[in-house]
């Protein structure tokens, strides 16, 4: 018989990156006396991870629990990022209700569309939280007409249209039911959860199950399977069913079972449908199977996550500096990390490649597998990437088609002009264009996702780096025709060795450099960027010609340009075809994937005579 639980809530935060989730965490944990007085805390709590910390965005979805009133509320904080869309779909399935967190200025954002589609799509309530009152530009009864408007686009029951509205100052720990609200606690969030978030429906007689949502490691425990108990109830010893992604079931034993408390995990001696746990015992368990005990009647529905839209090729480093600062070189050692990844990297795919010491990797976006590679950089993996490409696919009829984005860009009106004819060159289709609140023109455009790639930094520069950029995943469209290559040529070293000034000062008339004197370089690594469409060898490795014969002082001096050579995201993106990224705890280099520069010469002709004879 089904009932519903009155001692617990399980509830997902959601919003669009940096509209305050992890803050409003932070709020609710520090004022529920999950810490000591004395104890430091201090801020983004849950973004453990140190990417997560530089980069100010959540990655990975995290747990955490608190008591209001005698009540547990499990408090599940996913990404606002929509590459790691794929987690935010995944522990969905855990809550039973929502808060959607609005930016008082921005309003609701792309990935605000997306993951309030996916939780009124599984029945979820939701209870509206706009945060960032207090800026001095906040214009809160536009940001919540316009989040009606959202609700009434993606509502799939009229039910779901009713919800509450709560106006915060999540960094400084205040909330309210009204919008002048400017002190106080975050008492009022709690109560609306209390009030509007319904107990999990459990059924404790019912026999035990429970689909993996979440994996987490440690080395004492080996692995562990997190996931909300739909029916029965668990206890440590228990002889359980594991049912694996093609329904074959094996016999285990559960060794503990944990509940959240706060930030951390308390042993528990029973737990009943609606609890979100934590259970060890189950050495091999993947996220989307089911534990069960021997009388339930087969596995729960496994999680559906939308395929991904790009690839790259990770590669074993065959660079003249292979092996130097990695402490995993080999084939096998990638494949072994490559393979652990999609255990609880849900929105990836891994394969192997056309040789043993290369591996296609498939994911949402760019960021999502820049993630993975600099993960792997940090944890003393080496090996090379090719440029992210995206995933086309054959329609019933036969046509070729490719991923497409929507994208949304908010610029200063002088960039305007800019933008459209950039964007027009890389096929996108303006759908809207309209000013904003603040004097910014607000656009919309529908592009390939392949004129995405290494958009970024033409996008920065030319709005001076004060526009912002969004993009929402919209499906597979007829393929949009090519796209003319919008990088200029490479300056490539000719020599192996290290970076003089001399050398230096007479590449950097050629265009920008990446390297400083003293960097040590390699036959075919690229060294900065042509002023021309061409590549261009250069030693800069040559030393100025000894004599004695006096120089004038002004001749002794060389000026030299200060490089500025690029991160590991710009490098993915500025890469061409023919051209590799080289990946090491220490060095991110960019290189040309035949070193050879008489071989590399013999292919450019090639090419060439085969783009002509295609024409012809």
């Amino acid at each position: 018989m089904t009932t519903r639980r009155t001692d617990v809530r399980n509830v997902a935060i959601i919003a669009h990156v940096d509209h305050g989730k992890t803050t409003l965490v932070d709020a609710l944990l520090k004022q529920s006396n999950v810490f000591r007085e004395n104890q430091e805390v201090g801020r983004l709590i849950l973004d453990s991870n140190p990417l997560e910390r530089e980069k100010g965005i959540t990655i990975m979805a995290k747990n955490a629990a608190v008591e209001y009133a005698g009540v547990r509320i499990n408090i599940i904080d996913t990404p606002g990022h929509a590459d790691f869309g794929g987690e935010v779909e995944r522990v969905l399935n855990m809550a039973d209700a929502v808060l959607l967190l609005v930016d008082a200025v921005e309003g609701p954002m792309p990935q605000t569309k997306f993951v309030l589609r996916k939780a009124l799509e599984i029945g979820l309530h939701a209870i509206v939280v706009v945060n960032k009152i207090d800026r001095p530009n906040a214009r809160i009864a536009e940001v919540v007409h316009e989040t009606q408007d959202l609700f009434l686009d993606l509502a799939t029951d009229e039910s779901q249209l009713d919800f509450p509205v709560l106006y915060t100052n999540a960094r400084d720990g205040f909330a309210g039911t009204t919008p002048d609200v400017r002190e106080g606690d975050m008492k009022p969030v709690f109560e609306a959860i209390l009030q509007h978030a319904p107990p999990p429906e459990s059924d404790i007689a019912a026999p035990f199950r429970m689909l993996v949502t979440t994996l987490q490691y440690d080395s004492y425990r080996g692995r562990t399977a997190v996931g909300r108990i739909r029916d029965g109830r668990v206890k440590p010893g228990d002889s359980i069913v594991r049912y694996n992604h093609e329904g074959v079931p094996s016999q285990h034993r559960i060794l503990q079972v944990f509940g959240f408390q706060g930030l951390g995990r308390g042993e528990l001696a029973e737990a009943t449908a609606g609890d979100i746990v934590a259970i060890t015992g189950i050495p091999d368990i993947l996220i989307g199977e089911t534990l069960a005990s021997a009388e339930a009647v087969g596995p729960l529905p496994p999680i559906a996550i939308e395929e991904p839209a790009m690839k790259m090729t990770f590669k074993v480093n065959d660079s003249p500096f292979a092996g130097r600062e990695g402490q995993f070189v080999t084939s096998r050692q990638l494949r072994e990390r490559l393979y652990r990844e999609i255990e609880t990297n849900v929105a990836l795919r891994v394969e192997d490649g056309a040789s043993a010491d290369e591996f296609i990797v498939s994911g949402r976006g760019e960021l999502h597998l820049a993630i993975l590679v600099e993960t792997m950089r940090r944890e003393g993996y080496e090996f090379a990437v090719t440029r992210p490409e995206v995933i086309l696919r054959r329609s019933e009829a036969g046509a070729l088609e490719e991923p497409f984005e929507k994208l949304y860009v908010e610029a200063p009106e002088a960039a305007t002009g800019f933008l459209i004819e950039t964007l027009s060159g890389r096929k996108a289709q303006m759908t809207g264009m309209h000013q904003d609140h603040d004097g910014d023109v607000r656009i919309e455009f529908e592009i390939p996702t392949r004129g995405l790639i290494g958009f970024r930094d033409t996008f920065i520069s030319g709005t001076a780096g004060e526009g912002i950029m969004n993009t929402e995943y919209l499906g597979y469209r007829p393929w949009a025709g090519e796209i003319a290559r919008s990088r200029t040529g490479a300056l490539v070293a000719a020599e192996t060795g290290k970076a003089l000034s001399f050398g230096i000062a007479n590449a950097q008339e050629r265009g920008m450099l990446f390297i400083s004197p003293g960097d040590e370089v390699y036959i075919g690594m690229i060294v900065g960027l042509h002023a021309k469409e061409n590549d261009l060898d250069v030693n800069v490795c040559k030393a100025k010609q000894l004599t004695n014969i006096r120089s004038s002082t002004s001749d002794i001096a060389v000026k030299l340009v200060p490089p500025s050579p690029p991160s590991l995201e710009r490098s993915l993106s500025l890469i061409g075809v023919d051209e590799m990224v080289e990946v090491t705890p220490k060095t991110v280099r960019m290189r040309k994937t035949e070193l050879n520069p008489t071989l590399r010469a013999r292919e450019t002709k090639r090419a060439k005579f085969a783009a002509m004879e295609a024409k012809a």
